[in-house]
């Protein structure tokens, strides 16, 4: 079952307010996006620490609903 793209956007907005995020949907098909998250939240932190973060908030939806996911993330552009 895809997952919309905006709902991808509120999950990671809930999660992320204040970030700036970018979504691209790489086969046209809401099931394998790429996501460029900018947020403070991640300064101070490994790459792999970033991740997790974010895959913590995609708990229960990813590997399930969403197929596969690409991220990117960074404190500040």
């Amino acid at each position: 079952m895809p997952l919309p793209q905006q709902e991808l956007v509120k999950i990671l907005q809930e999660k992320f307010p204040a970030a700036k995020i970018e979504i691209t949907d790489l086969a046209g098909d809401s099931d394998h996006y790429a996501v460029q998250i900018i947020d403070q939240s991640f300064a101070g932190k490994t790459r792999v620490a970033q991740h997790k973060i974010v895959n913590e908030a995609l708990k229960g939806i990813l590997g399930t609903v969403l197929h596969a996911l690409q991220i990117k993330t960074s404190p500040h552009d």
